[in-house]
């Protein structure tokens, strides 16, 4: 059976840099994130907003190595990082006061990844 991969170059290139962020700064956070943006599409992880609402405290950061959808709603203040981020659910964010970052920008941020939640 042929093994299937991502062709996409944006998540191949984001790969890449969460492997080499994660060697030079011996952070394994960004190992685990590249190794579950590498999966087919039809198994990468796609988060409702519900769900960051539940299993978030205020003012905590998650990242999610998916798509956020915008099912439910955001009734605390987080630091959400995502590959990708429907029209909805940023609107919902924005909302909230929630704050929005690609996972690239997270990991300028904070390249050890010290308090960090992975969501998915």
């Amino acid at each position: 059976m042929r093994q299937t991969k991502s062709t996409n170059p944006e998540i191949l290139q984001l790969i890449s840099f969460l492997k080499k962020q994660s060697r030079e700064k011996d952070a394994a956070v960004w190992l685990d994130v590249a190794e579950k943006l590498a999966k087919p599409s039809r198994q990468r992880i796609a988060v409702n907003l519900s769900r960051i609402n539940r299993y978030t405290e205020t003012n905590e950061t998650v990242v999610v190595p998916g798509k956020i959808l915008a099912s439910g709603t955001l009734d605390h203040a987080v630091t959400v990082a995502a590959f990708d981020v429907s029209d909805k659910a940023k609107a919902k964010l924005t909302a909230a006061k929630a704050k929005y970052l690609s996972i690239t920008e997270l990991v300028e941020t904070n390249p050890k990844g010290s308090n960090i939640r992975i969501i998915g």
